[in-house]
């Protein structure tokens, strides 16, 4: 589908959604894609990998993901790794790495738990403005 490197998302959380705008506005190559864990693209970009099924309504979207280079990231790992492709100071947070990973996810999951009460969420998958839709990989046509 594509050689870059994909965050994909829960798009009704609007915690990831509000990720993923931060990641637009400081992407510094402009490299990241995005697909909503919700769309048609996610199964197909996730079928090599063992991860549960998505589908619109189907179970809980607890965690984002990083296929970058063939390899695919979850929770934190994503986060961080993302972070790196960010404009300074964000790619510091990367040294988070170096934390293992159950640490880090233990964090991760407990947010992730809560997101939908904190933060909220939204009846249907946000939709991209006209600059950002070439990003995402099921908005990239109107």
């Amino acid at each position: 589908m594509t050689e870059a490197p994909i965050m994909l998302y829960d798009g009704v959380c609007n915690l990831c959604n509000g990720s993923v705008q931060f990641v637009l506005k400081r992407d510094r190559h402009h490299v990241l894609r995005f697909c909503a864990l919700q769309s048609a693209t996610a199964p197909r970009l996730l079928a090599d990998f063992e991860t549960p099924t998505f589908q619109a309504g189907a179970g809980e979207l607890d965690t984002i993901y990083l296929l970058d280079k063939g390899r695919l990231y979850d929770r934190s790992s994503a986060a961080l790794r993302i972070a790196w492709k960010l404009k300074f100071p964000w790619p510091l947070l990367a040294m988070f790495l170096i934390v293992p990973k159950p640490l880090r996810d233990a964090v991760y999951n407990w947010v992730g738990r809560n997101r939908y009460r904190w933060f909220g969420r939204s009846e249907t998958c946000q939709i991209p403005d006209a600059a950002a839709r070439q990003y995402f990989l099921d908005h990239s046509a109107d």
